[in-house]
Order: structure tokens, then C-alpha cells, then sequence
């Protein structure tokens, strides 16, 4: 007999660069306003002698793999990209340290965390959670993982072009919260777990998408991630 009531979600997976085996997704951790060009565009500001990094979820459940076509989400008028280099856990830890942060990178992607803006800014200046702008159907989308165990990415340049003409265009050396720093204040909160996905944040020039558009990114040294917008839902 069926040990559930009903067939059980399948596990959210991603490809793997040179294996054949794929990399399970635990959870899904996203960084907020960090690059400063992005939180000046979004009316804010980010004074790191001061604050903190603060972080929103996504449902592995909204993971799309890079290539897909997704349909233009219910709810909004103002449907955004938002370009992210994506880390990729491969080990647990705990309160860890910001020098053995490393120890618990499996390897990272290129990522787009879609949103619904209007939706976003409406619950963020009632004081609301972000969740009906953030974590909706296919709105967590990425590329095939890269392995590079151990390895703290702290320059690349990452870029978004959608129709073929650049909107985003920046180096993950602006991030204001570094890929060490990230794992290592999230592990204060949390017990990281291998198939953890960090989105880390994205550069300025996130602008609304159409049915139809073609959007095309890339981290270098990474990945390319693609995403085709369909009709409304």
C-alpha cells in the first residue's frame, strides 16, 4: 500500500557539469541588496559599518532549469529579472567561521531570481513578507552546477541581456557581502546542508520582462543560464 495519501513532489535537482549524476536542492537562500547600485535603484541604501545581510527563501519547488520557457506569473504587472551568481553547498555546518567558510562550497551557477515587483514593493513599504513577490511558481531559475570544491569566488564579471541588448552588467567584487561572509552569517541561523543553494544578490539594471522576451545570462568562469518568457498563465 501507498505509504502517502497522494504521489509525493519529486526531489528539485539540477544538472551537473561533467556528471551524470545530479545535485539535489535542500533549500533555496536568497541575499538581499547586496550591491549597492541595485539598493540605490530599489530607493535604499546599505551601510555595512551598521547592518547586516538579510535573506529571503524560495521553495526548491520554484526551481526551473536554465533553457526552460515559463509563463508570465498571475498577480503582477511588473515581472523582473535579477541576475545572481549562485553557491552551491556541498557539506553541513554550523556556526562556521568566515576562514572555513570555504570548506562547505560544492561548486556555483548563474542564477535569475524572477519577481513579481509591484508585489514585492507593495508588501515592503506595508511592512509585509516578501513571499507573494519572491517565492511564486518557476521563479527561482538556474544553470547546471559547476564543481569547484573549496573555491571562493571574489571577481567575475556577471551580465544579463534580454532581446540581446545588456540591462545588467557588473563584478561579483561589488558584492557588499562576499561569498565567505554569506556562508558563514547564514550558518548563525541556520544548519547549512548539503544540496543548499544561495542566491547572492544581484547588480543594478533589473527591469521588467514581456511575454516573448529571451533573456540570456552569464557569470564568467561559470555558467550561462537562458529563460524565455511565455504567455500570461
Amino acid at each position: 500500500m501507498n505509504a502517502y495519501l497522494f504521489d509525493p513532489p519529486p526531489l528539485a535537482a539540477l544538472p551537473v557539469r561533467g556528471h551524470t549524476q545530479r545535485f539535489p536542492v535542500h533549500r533555496i537562500f536568497c541575499v538581499g541588496r547586496n550591491y549597492h547600485a541595485h539598493a540605490a535603484e530599489m530607493g535604499r541604501t546599505v551601510d555595512k559599518s551598521v547592518d547586516t545581510p538579510f535573506y529571503f527563501t524560495k521553495s526548491p519547488s520554484t526551481l526551473v532549469e536554465s533553457g526552460a520557457t515559463v509563463a508570465y506569473p498571475p498577480g503582477t504587472e511588473n515581472y523582473h529579472h535579477e541576475m545572481e551568481l549562485v553557491v552551491a553547498l556541498g557539506r553541513p555546518g554550523f556556526r562556521v567561521t568566515e576562514g572555513d567558510a570555504h570548506e562547505l562550497i560544492f561548486g556555483y551557477a548563474s542564477g535569475l531570481d524572477m519577481t513579481r515587483r509591484d508585489l514585492q514593493l507593495l508588501a515592503r513599504d506595508k511592512g509585509r513578507p516578501w513571499d507573494l513577490g519572491k517565492d511564486f511558481e518557476e521563479s527561482a531559475v538556474c544553470s547546471e552546477i559547476v564543481p569547484m570544491p573549496g573555491r571562493v569566488l571574489e571577481r567575475a564579471a556577471i551580465s544579463l541581456q534580454v532581446n540581446g541588448q545588456t540591462r545588467q552588467h557588473s563584478n561579483i567584487d561589488k558584492l557588499i557581502w562576499g561569498v565567505r561572509e554569506i556562508i558563514a552569517d547564514l550558518s548563525r541561523f541556520y544548519r547549512l546542508q548539503a544540496g543548499d543553494l544561495i542566491y547572492t544578490g544581484t547588480p543594478e539594471g533589473v527591469a521588467a520582462v514581456l511575454s516573448g522576451d529571451r533573456l540570456s545570462g552569464r557569470i564568467e568562469g561559470v555558467a550561462d543560464v537562458a529563460l524565455s518568457i511565455g504567455k500570461p498563465l
